[in-house]
């Protein structure tokens, strides 16, 4: 008991530390530009135009929300954190552990328990979904999203059930390809590396799935969001997407596929479109 309490405070600080990050990288994925880009120069010395930072950024939503604005979807995250670590809990106390499967904020685990697989979904469907309705409002400055079990009632009366499945798939399958990725480069490294300096390596291979499965984490994002009646999700902010392999084509189309991934150095592609603020900036 005394764990679960101390993982679950350990837990919620990190999220509660990461969370401004991770509000403003969900804001620059669904292409939200409130800040005219700016002249700069590169690593090269050359002058390139540069979109806003995470600092800019950061100061530009302290200035219309103050710096609890930093938090907003902060409290769905901390629920399925507690969720799953309590889930975690009893399923390694009554011996049920089977399958691991990485999900987008932490690890789900399969059992046999009806209730704590219950749980468990609720986590891991329900609660990324609104976190990333709650931060897009922000855009529009909707409140349509404001408390957990409103929001609940709010998808499921306007999309039924198949609303807390947006964004499921590509999200599933950047998991299983990420823990693809990871096992075998770890096994690659593992065997190929002697000494034990540098089996240190072994920790790299999800820093590099991480990168290689990326565009599966945006896609998913961005159809989370898709349609659901926020301005994030509709034009002029963002296009309509019947699929997400329909989201996944306009992005490579636009060449914007890693958008998001970086929150410093953002250069502005040539000939790309931003939304910024109700204009459009080429």
């Amino acid at each position: 008991m005394a764990d679960s309490c101390a993982q679950i405070l350990l837990g919620s600080g990190l999220t509660v530390l990461s969370h401004p990050l991770m509000y403003i990288k969900v804001l620059i994925q669904v292409g939200h530009e409130p800040l005219p880009p700016t002249l700069g120069t590169n690593l090269f010395g050359r002058q390139v135009y540069q979109l806003p930072g995470l600092f800019a950024y950061a100061k530009h939503i302290i200035k219309i929300d103050g710096r609890a604005g930093l938090f907003k979807g902060l409290v769905p995250r901390l629920c399925a954190g507690t969720i799953g670590t309590v889930v975690h809990g009893q399923v390694v106390q009554v011996g049920l552990e089977a399958v691991l499967l990485k999900w987008m904020l932490s690890h789900v685990q399969l059992h046999m328990k009806v209730g704590i697989q219950h749980a468990n979904c609720l986590s891991q469907l329900v609660f990324p979904v609104l976190t990333l309705r709650c931060m897009v409002q922000f855009i529009g400055r909707e409140t349509k999203y404001s408390g957990v079990f409103d929001s609940i009632i709010t998808v499921y009366r306007e999309e039924g059930i198949m609303g807390f499945f947006a964004g499921l798939i590509p999200r599933l399958l950047g998991d299983v390809l990420s823990l693809w990725i990871c096992n075998l480069l770890a096994h690659l490294i593992n065997t190929s590396l002697a000494t034990s300096s540098m089996n240190d390596l072994a920790y790299s291979p999800s820093f590099f799935a991480s990168m290689l499965t990326y565009p599966f984490v945006l896609v998913s994002n961005l159809m989370a969001v898709n349609n659901c009646g926020l301005a994030g999700g509709l034009p002029p902010y963002a296009s309509v997407y019947p699929t997400w392999v329909d989201c996944w084509r306009h992005l490579s189309r636009e060449g914007n596929m890693c958008r998001g991934n970086s929150l410093f150095f953002r250069k502005l592609p040539a000939g790309k479109m931003y939304a910024v603020g109700q204009k459009r900036f080429f």
